[in-house]
């Protein structure tokens, strides 16, 4: 069985642009996770706004911290992006094949993005612990990759994936309704063109803005369950010696619901909401924008790959 180009090329032009958006803005990444992380105690916050945290940093001259974890978080979103596009193509194009259909329905794209999703959980939670570890940790106090893996037991590495394998359904609604937009957008404009004519890319702008609606939807649907997910992974507080049990009770998520629920209440699990609307749009909409840009020249490369290694097995074969 050869090696599928059009899944290849699809996983490669995903995980450059994820690369590129994380990097971008990762400050802003940066300072959400600390908010996020952070639950009320006897009625006071360290961060009342957002901004708070990045205050902290320009005060404390530790701006270059608010860039702590970036490799780590770097390698964890390309390979994640690598796996889940790359799933995420191959299943699609096997299922209009078995199926022989020539368009995906929703129901069963969003199958296929969950399946995609659920092995990209998997394949790098403990990346993805990691990387929550260190940006929730004291500016300037981060750890480097290996030391905060291997702080505590190997199940620790993976806390979270429960709630991860949840939350596949956010790419899973993401994807679905962006695919559905292009499909229509593209349809229009090829009904708006003349017949002879096709229409195979969405412009930048259009990719922004289609990339933008689809992940405010999915972001405002999971966001409970994702603020869940930060606390569960965040660094132990050492400022806090009053309960030194009380980080590893948090470790589940019915104990970060009622955590939640005593200390801020119902609109606790919708804190920060905003900042994880603005990054995870501007981060999802620069993601596809830049892999719609770049999926052709890939396409190329893997031909012309393809070719060079087609003509190099000749030569072998004919010394």
């Amino acid at each position: 069985m050869g090696v599928d180009l059009e899944s290849l090329s699809e996983a490669t032009s995903g995980a450059i642009g994820s690369l590129l958006s994380t990097t971008i803005l990762y400050p802003l990444d940066t300072c959400k996770t600390k908010y996020q992380a952070e639950v009320r105690a006897h009625g006071q916050r360290k961060y009342r706004h957002l901004s708070d945290v990045l205050w902290e940093a320009l005060s404390n001259g530790q701006i270059l911290s608010l860039y702590q974890g970036l490799g780590t978080k770097n390698l964890q979103s390309f390979i994640s992006q690598f796996v889940y596009f790359y799933g995420y193509s191959y299943f699609k194009r096997l299922y209009l094949e078995k199926s022989g259909f020539k368009r995906i329905g929703t129901k069963a794209n969003l199958i296929i993005a969950a399946a995609a999703g659920a092995c990209t959980a998997v394949v790098t939670q403990p990346l993805d612990t990691a990387s929550s570890r260190m940006q929730t940790s004291a500016f300037g106090k981060s750890k480097g990759l290996w030391q905060t893996l291997t702080e505590g037991t190997w199940s620790d590495a993976f806390d979270g994936l429960g709630i991860s394998l949840l939350l596949t359904s956010n790419p899973a609604i993401q994807y679905t309704v962006f695919d559905q937009l292009k499909q229509r957008h593209l349809k229009g404009k090829e009904n708006a063109a003349d017949k002879g004519s096709s229409v195979e890319a969405l412009s930048a702008l259009s990719a922004f803005v289609l990339g933008a609606v689809s992940k405010s939807a999915a972001t405002f649907i999971t966001y409970p369950a994702i603020r869940c997910k930060v606390m569960i992974q965040a660094a132990d507080s050492n400022d806090d010696g009053s309960k030194k049990g009380e980080p590893k009770s948090r470790k589940t998520v019915p104990a970060v619901v009622r955590v939640i629920w005593r200390r801020e209440g119902l609109l606790g699990f919708f804190k920060g909401l905003q900042a994880q609307i603005l990054k995870t749009v501007l981060s999802s909409a620069l993601l596809l924008m830049i892999k719609e840009k770049i999926s052709r020249s890939t396409w190329v490369l893997m031909l012309a790959i393809r070719r060079y290694l087609l003509l190099t097995r000749g030569r072998l074969k004919s010394a």
